[in-house]
């Protein structure tokens, strides 16, 4: 069995917020894969269902993000889990935004969220950290972490998410490496070998010989000499 939790804070005003695209991961993969109804459990929302076979819990903590790891440590000790069986879908700063990656234990690079889960759970948990982009001044960074995405973000937003949702189940499986090619299919999918042809540059090719004069000279001799002085 498998924890995945996903970190952001609880209400309708934080639902569309960068801080909350934790919450947006587990609830996509709740939504494609059949998982059952989210219940309030472990101070917090919760959810299961299969992923290839596989059991997972899908988890949304409601202790607000500087409060997580009490939430996840409840369901932890409740399901006899180690920190090796949970993976956190966080927001990451120092990630371009629709950039995603993959990463076991670690600091918590200042993340309240994950600062709460090491002194709950400690550090040998795996991460997903998602890219949100960073707003330039840390100063900044409160303001920017707990305002909605715009819309200009809508498309790759959905993109990363369904990539995630795709990959899931790889991602429980352990193969980190084709959960991020499942993602990549849908944020940088290949570029299509079906364009049209341009025509060939004609500008290196030798020039064709000019046609032959082929009208017979009909004049006599007397003639060729008198018009070589006109």
């Amino acid at each position: 069995m498998q924890l995945f939790v996903g970190l952001g804070n609880p209400g309708g005003k934080y639902a569309r917020n960068r801080h909350n695209i934790g919450f947006m991961a587990v609830d996509r993969i709740a939504a494609d894969h059949g998982f059952g109804p989210w219940k309030a459990k472990f101070q917090g929302q919760l959810c299961e269902g299969l992923l290839d076979g596989d059991k997972v819990l899908l988890l949304k903590p409601e202790t607000y993000m500087n409060r997580s790891g009490q939430a996840v440590g409840e369901a932890m000790r409740f399901y006899k889990l180690k920190p090796g069986d949970v993976t956190v879908f966080h927001d990451e700063l120092d990630l371009a935004p629709g950039k995603l990656r993959v990463k076991q234990g670690g600091g918590h690079a200042g993340h309240n969220g994950l600062r709460s889960l090491h002194a709950h759970i400690g550090d040998d948990y795996r991460r997903v950290r998602l890219g949100i982009g960073h707003p330039g001044h840390k100063d900044r960074v409160s303001g920017y972490v707990l305002h909605d995405f715009a819309r200009a973000d809508e498309d790759w937003l959905d993109d990363l998410l369904r990539g995630i949702s795709d990959g899931a189940p790889h991602l429980a499986a352990g193969d980190g490496g084709r959960f991020m090619n499942a993602v990549a299919l849908r944020t940088a999918p290949p570029r299509s070998s079906t364009s049209p042809q341009k025509a060939p540059d004609k500008a290196g090719q030798p020039a064709p010989a000019p046609k032959p004069d082929t009208e017979a000279d009909a004049r006599n001799p007397l003639q060729k000499l008198v018009d070589r002085f006109r």
